[in-house]
């Protein structure tokens, strides 16, 4: 087998080695309790693009620190009862996609709710105020300033479980039916998600990004989507004298932390030959699920799409109709 990263019998077996910071459960308790003190109000306008069967809608909502952050919402113009739903996560520094994209699912009789990432390509506001670099990265985004509230990623990951209890609190959808998905940094926030929503029904992330990461920088990986973490240390710490502290605090946002927090069903997509989000990154964070989960593989493929993946997606979302 081609081999990028560990043999798969170890990575079967790896749990990790970014540090959790002390008060990492304290940390999301409160930031949880600060999203849910936000309700699960919302603007749906009717957007420009529209089909037959279809409703297609502009969703705002106003998430942590006062941001307008949009989704797209898709939902069957005919149904029948409440609905089951999906919520899609977009890859680093895009957006939700096209409306037309969402069609399958509500084929199916699926709601579809697809967020854009604050300040990335889409709609989403970013309003955050930060000490530190704001030019190149998100991870980064927020680490110089001394309250870790101020990490970019929190915003998002909470966004993620805002947008999951606005459509579980529709009229038309059936929220004990609800799942999540999206790629690299959509596996990301479909891995946060999941931890933030503990009724959240199923999620199939695929290449996550996001996870582990001081085992990136060991690994020299420490480029392309995770190249400002070497960046950061470039600008901000030359001589790594705050390494330990650096990598802790990214520790709250960090899916390999977050993980144990999941809940629902997971059906996780990995490339063992993925140099951009390593092998052993994703499975430190698929190991330390405890809740039902599966493995999908492919061992000579990096950071791509995968044959057949969106029909796998598919058949295991539509087990919940």
């Amino acid at each position: 087998m081609p081999m990028l990263d560990m043999p798969l019998e170890k990575l079967r077996e790896y749990k990790g080695v970014n540090p959790k910071p002390a008060d990492f459960d304290e940390y999301w308790d409160r930031a949880i309790r600060e999203m849910e003190a936000l309700g699960t109000g919302c603007t749906l306008t009717p957007a420009s693009f529209q089909v037959p069967g279809a409703e297609c809608f502009d969703l705002t909502f106003i998430g942590v620190g006062g941001a307008k952050v949009y989704a797209q919402y898709v939902r069957p113009k005919n149904r029948n009862g409440k609905c089951p739903a999906l919520l899609q996560f977009h890859g680093y520094s895009g957006n939700r996609g096209d409306f037309s994209g969402k069609l399958n699912y509500v084929c199916m009789g699926f709601c579809v709710a697809a967020l854009d990432a604050r300040g990335q390509g889409g709609k989403s506001e970013d309003n955050l105020r930060v000490q530190g670099n704001t030019l190149h990265g998100q991870i980064i985004r927020g680490l110089e300033d001394e309250n870790p509230d101020k990490l970019y990623f929190r915003n998002v990951f909470l966004d993620t479980a805002q947008l999951a209890r606005i459509v579980m609190a529709m009229e038309e959808v059936d929220e004990t039916k609800v799942g999540a998905t999206g790629g690299s940094q959509g596996g990301a926030l479909t891995l946060a998600c999941a931890a933030l929503t503990p009724n959240l029904n199923r999620c199939a992330p695929k290449m996550s990004f996001l996870c582990d990461y001081k085992r990136v920088w060991d690994m020299d990986l420490d480029k392309d989507a995770y190249s400002e973490l070497k960046e950061y240390f470039r600008r901000f710490d030359p001589r790594h004298e705050k390494e330990t502290e650096v990598f802790t605090k990214l520790g709250y946002i960090d899916n390999l932390n977050l993980a144990p927090r999941i809940r629902c069903k997971v059906l996780h997509f990995t490339g063992l030959l993925d140099s951009i989000c390593p092998p052993s990154t994703q499975f430190a964070a698929y190991n330390a699920i405890t809740a039902e989960k599966g493995m999908v593989l492919y061992p000579d493929f990096g950071h791509e799409n995968y044959p057949e993946a969106d029909d796998i997606t598919m058949k295991f979302m539509a087990e919940m109709i």
